[in-house]
């Protein structure tokens, strides 16, 4: 049967589209199953997911990102590394190249929203070349299942996505092929020259992060959030490899979201309909909810290999990239909330992934500390996750486990997180997953099974009150029993074989961590400023004092 069309209230010539050729509008899941396979975008894999390709670009193009500097925005961006310049007239230009390149083009549109709290919410539209695309926007965005409501939409936000048009610097005045532009004035964002999904993703969490916190004062945060049964809701902070997606996908507890969420006067919503999950050697039995998602009808794989004849999935091999990905409606996950929606946290957990192997894998922060940490960021690049990473874990600093997507100074962030802590008297805890006994390339990384249970210990509350040791060269508050965890592996020190390697390596890290947050210095309170690491403290190693820790 032909698909309905409806009338829509806002048509693409509002977007300065014209002489288009077919225009798909909201199609429906199968609908876009049958578009991506006629087209010879994808391929059906065995038990039902689409399996597609991004070809040269697998990950992120941090490089390519800009932001239009234009009256209305310009006093408010943090400026800088993360977010770079771009011109009005420069954008103008490029912008009526794509609108030639798109005449005479088939486009996929999908109207949808970002922001599971109605009193939050941004209506967005998804416009792309192909259909594969569009159907990520489908499962990662809240789709809008009232008809007469599709059609009066009316997007604040606009997303044009090109991956066949390619930049050309010299007369773009981007840095390569590949742009990600967002214009606030225009609420428009060009993405062009690259096929990666995550684009996409990114480019509406950065609108958020501009808009949420100054016109709703609501916090932005990039973390995953779930529920237990008692309703004490708990997030989890961390870039891409940390675990965020899989700590928070706990069968005991509910999934409010994977990736991105608010924290408004009314507590923690997510801003996605979905879930996208890096599935690189993905565990069926340590990551059953996950798992589980890769075998299912509606789910989008990127980069996945699959054989060409039986169609099923080889989660193993990166040969095309250690950043493979599922993009899969959260309803494919049992246990997830489907309102989006939790109370304020509880518990606030820190994840990093320390290529050092130097950091506990479990301590609880004083809220000075967790400030300090919340500011610095740090954790460790895997492999793949940006264009141009190299096959060993980078150590990095990204400034409120999320600087490539903040549009706002992170002092905005920050000051809102700490306010939130001391309002609602949040516990506040930094989880490393990353390695032990030795750093990347003599250790290992820490067995998923311990940190679950690290985890487990801090929402059922057996770490509220523990004896703890404060390392002397971090201060942070280290437990000296989790039960079901090594005592050895809770300090990081004793797994070493070399106890002198660990303190250089300790004071190396120490160092970075004072150097990084010197450009934050004026930004904040002393006593976040007190709590940073004491590169000199190890020569106390091994001598730590042993505290009570109560919440």
């Amino acid at each position: 049967m032909p698909q309905k069309v409806l009338k829509h209230k806002v048509g693409l010539e509002t977007h300065g589209l014209k002489n288009l050729g077919e225009i798909h509008w909201n199609l429906s899941t199968p609908q876009l199953y049958e578009h991506i396979i006629s087209n010879g975008e994808g391929q059906l894999s065995h038990l039902g997911p689409m399996c597609v390709t991004t070809g040269e670009h697998t990950g992120r193009a941090p490089n390519d990102k800009f932001i239009v500097q234009e009256p209305s925005s310009q006093e408010n961006i943090w400026w800088g590394k993360v977010n770079r310049p771009f011109t009005v007239e420069q954008f103008e230009a490029l912008y009526s190249r794509v609108l030639a390149y798109l005449q005479s083009k088939e486009v996929y549109v999908q109207d949808c929203c970002a922001g599971s709290d109605p009193k939050h919410q941004t209506h967005i539209r998804v416009i792309t070349e192909q259909a594969w695309h569009s159907l990520f926007a489908r499962n990662m965005f809240i789709q809008i299942k009232d008809m007469a409501k599709l059609e009066t939409h009316e997007p604040a936000f606009t997303i044009i996505h090109v991956p066949s048009f390619k930049a050309v610097p010299a007369i773009d005045g981007t840095n390569s092929e590949v742009f990600v532009i967002v214009d606030f004035g225009k609420q428009l964002v060009l993405i062009g020259g690259t096929s990666y999904a995550g684009e996409i993703k990114k480019s509406v969490f950065s609108i958020l992060n501009y808009l949420l916190p100054q016109k709703q004062s609501v916090l932005s945060m990039h973390c995953s959030a779930n529920i237990g049964k008692k309703g004490d809701s708990s997030i989890f902070f961390g870039l891409s490899g940390t675990g965020k997606t899989t700590l928070s996908a706990d069968p005991e507890r509910k999934l409010i979201g994977d990736d991105e969420h608010g924290w408004s006067d009314r507590g923690v919503f997510n801003f996605e309909g979905g879930c996208y999950a890096k599935v690189i050697r993905l565990s069926k039995k340590s990551e059953p909810e996950i798992h589980k998602c890769t075998r299912q009808f509606g789910t989008l794989l990127e980069n996945v290999v699959l054989d060409p004849n039986t169609r099923r999935l080889n989660l193993d091999d990166a040969s095309l990239t250690e950043n493979t990905r599922a993009s899969y409606p959260i309803t494919h996950i049992k246990n997830a909330v489907l309102t989006g929606m939790g109370g304020h946290p509880d518990n606030v957990i820190m994840l990093t992934c320390d290529a050092y192997g130097v950091m506990p894998p479990v301590s609880k922060l004083t809220p000075e500390q967790a400030m300090y940490h919340f500011i610095s960021g740090y954790t460790a690049k895997v492999a793949g996750t940006e264009k141009g990473m190299g096959r060993e874990p980078t150590a990095i600093f990204s400034t409120c486990f999320g600087a490539p997507f903040m549009s706002l100074h992170p002092s905005v962030y920050a000051d809102m997180l700490g306010e939130r802590i001391a309002k609602h008297n949040v516990s506040c805890w930094l989880v490393n997953t990353g390695w032990t006994e030795g750093p990347y390339g003599v250790g290992h990384r820490i067995e998923i099974e311990h940190t679950r249970t690290m985890i487990k210990a801090i929402l059922d509350g057996q770490l509220s009150k523990v004896e703890t040791v404060v390392d002397p060269v971090f201060g942070l508050h280290i437990p000296l029993k989790v039960k079901g965890v090594p005592d050895k592996l809770l300090q990081p020190r004793s797994t070493w074989k070399n106890k002198d390697a660990y303190d250089e390596k300790a004071k190396e890290l120490a160092i970075q961590f004072v150097d990084n947050f010197k450009e934050y210095e004026s930004n904040v309170d002393k006593k976040i400023l007190d709590a940073s690491p004491n590169p000199s403290g190890v020569a106390d190693n091994g001598k730590g004092k042993i505290h009570e820790l109560r919440k």
